[in-house]
């Protein structure tokens, strides 16, 4: 029982209950009037079943939720004595009585749980909240006693306490958003990922305050659970936080949408937003499919080059097989001499398949610290990015690469402990740039590239 309800059914009237003594029907005992007609609207109203007894313990009040528990109608209970032969065994009569009528007395409410009968003869464990209500001159003038049954009460303290539950300890993070998508409540892991520093300090704000990338996403996700009810599973959403790091991170996420129960027709309150970060997961998920996909594509370029009769036919096909999903565009140089010379690379303008240059024995122009040099001299892998401030299409023409190009990765091409020439992959600024497990794979690729121009006859010489 609510302690606002409690509240309110002690306001029965400056001079308390029964004030007109027993014998009165229905729900409350006073006269016809506006007054009387007010106060039996507002005890059959309560969800709580609700009863009152004069200072001799006679019963003045008995409301339609306390006829629903136990099937006595006001008519039957209102001008008993006590609960005795009728509501509660001959035997815990005086038992109960007595508690019920020493709250007349006591400070506060006071908590009992008894075993009441119902009309059938059934019987029903309620539980309780009483408390003495005062007459005009301020002295005792009876008891109000608001009761449910047990498991009613214990459903609510479950309730009760899996909230507080999700917003102390709770592993997901919880976040709960009014109608306008602001946060209202957030528990300690939400604020501890949102990067917010405390619970309060998200309060009121925009989630676009929060999130700089893949709010419109969490946003349309909430639109859908207020308009539509909660998805069927869960969600994994991208985002990345305007606090602390830039890095994204991917959160599996539930919603759930709240209504008033108290209303006939639901109201939203908002949604609730339960969210886990599950970043390491997924990353491991996609470089597991990455390495799946990288390694398909070495075996099926393996079939096709072992019919290729040309050894540079063979080469340009491993390259091909190795740009599916990995680069946009790809070039290989080999060594003529000192120089290099642009062996075979892929359009520079509309996406296609590698071919050889026309006008193969053109040397290549690059200047000094090129990272395909640099590939040479380290006989390794070279990864380079744009700078942030620098123009895409001038930093790749100074270069002599495709002109959307904003990363590259250039590896030695080697094979009987010599150096062949250089392999380089471009990436667009679409793509994200070249990492580590990206040289691993390159260098997979140059060394099978690398073999085919062996058979092809480039000697290798430079150096």
């Amino acid at each position: 029982m609510s302690a606002s309800r409690s509240e309110t059914t002690s306001a029965l009237g400056p001079d308390g209950p029964g004030r007109d003594g027993p014998g009165a029907s229905g729900s409350e005992r006073d006269g016809p009037g506006p007054g009387s007609d007010l106060l039996a609207a507002l005890l059959d109203g309560m969800d709580a079943a609700l009863c009152a007894f004069d200072a001799e313990g006679v019963l003045t009040h008995w409301n339609r939720e306390a006829e629903r528990i136990l099937g006595w109608s006001p008519a039957e209970a209102v001008g008993r004595p006590g609960f005795a032969g009728w509501a509660v065994r001959t035997a815990d009569a005086d038992e109960v009585q007595g508690r019920l009528m020493a709250s007349m007395h006591a400070p506060g409410r006071q908590v009992h749980e008894f075993a009441l009968l119902r009309k059938d003869g059934g019987r029903v464990l309620v539980r309780t909240q009483s408390a003495g209500v005062r007459g005009a001159d301020g002295g005792p003038a009876g008891v109000y006693c608001a009761f449910s049954e047990v498991h009613a009460q214990i459903d609510l303290e479950r309730s009760i306490a899996l909230s507080e539950a999700l917003f102390d300890d709770a592993s997901w993070g919880v976040v709960l958003v009014d109608v306008d998508l602001r946060p209202t409540v957030v528990n300690r892991r939400a604020a501890r990922m949102l990067g917010t520093g405390g619970r309060t300090a998200p309060l009121g704000r925009p989630l676009g305050e929060l999130i700089v990338q893949g709010v419109e996403e969490l946003e349309g996700a909430l639109h859908h659970v207020l308009a539509e009810g909660a998805p069927g599973a869960p969600a994994e959403l991208w985002v990345t936080l305007r606090s602390g790091e830039q890095r994204r991170r991917c959160w599996r996420s539930g919603f759930l949408r709240l209504a008033s129960p108290l209303a006939e027709e639901p109201v939203p309150l908002g949604a609730a937003w339960l969210f886990q970060d599950v970043t390491e997961d997924k990353l491991r998920e996609q470089e597991a499919d990455r390495l799946r996909f990288r390694y398909s594509q070495l075996h099926r370029a393996a079939r096709a080059v072992a019919e290729c009769e040309d050894p540079m036919e063979a080469a340009t096909a491993q390259v091909d097989f190795a740009l599916a999903g990995f680069a946009d565009h790809a070039l290989f140089d080999v060594v003529a001499g000192e120089r290099l010379v642009r062996a075979a690379a892929t359009p520079s303008g509309a996406p296609g398949p590698v071919a050889r240059v026309a006008g193969a024995g053109v040397p290549v122009r690059y200047t000094p610290g090129h990272p395909a040099l640099q590939a040479l001299d380290r006989i390794g892998t070279v990864l380079v990015s744009a700078s942030a401030n620098a123009r895409a299409e001038t930093w790749a023409a100074e270069r002599q690469w495709p002109r959307d190009a904003v990363h590259a990765l250039c590896t030695v091409l080697r094979s009987r402990g010599r150096t062949l020439g250089v392999l380089t992959f471009v990436r667009a600024v679409n793509r994200p740039a070249f990492e580590r497990a990206d040289a691993v794979y390159a260098e997979n690729v140059a060394m099978r590239v690398a073999s085919a121009l062996d058979l092809a006859g480039v000697s290798g010489e430079r150096g």
